[in-house]
């Protein structure tokens, strides 16, 4: 290359993510006792997220992954579930949260304010 040719960045050179959007549930369930996302309804809403996200034929490549994921260390505020590329932290409780989470936000990239986790908690 000549000293005069544009030098690639790490973003150019960097392909775009397999997936637009990825959004993790914690499922993690706790022997001891101690609250935990298994126990306000995670397993129903990740399954919910699943089909709604297969049904409005938003999954694959290019698309929208939903995967299960060990503790994400914010029990305080659970069920909870987190989009990337965003970063964006969710709690829901029902069904209805989760068709809006999928509707705005993985279908349309809109977050959905009022299910947002303040970033205050935690454990």
């Amino acid at each position: 290359m000549s000293q005069d040719a544009p030098q690639p960045t790490a973003d150019a050179a960097r392909p775009s993510g397999y997936y637009k959007r990825h959004i993790f549930f914690c499922l993690n369930q706790r022997i001891n006792g101690e609250d935990c996302c298994a126990d306000h309804g995670a397993k129903e809403g990740f399954d919910r997220c699943k089909n709604r996200v297969k049904e409005l034929g938003l999954s694959g490549p290019g698309q929208v992954r939903v995967n299960k994921a060990g503790c994400l260390d914010r029990c305080a505020g659970g069920p909870v579930a987190v989009v990337y590329p965003e970063g964006t932290w969710y709690t829901f409780v029902d069904e209805s949260d989760i068709d809006e989470i999928v509707d705005k936000h993985l279908a349309q990239g809109e977050v959905v304010e009022r299910l947002v986790l303040p970033p205050s908690v935690g454990r």
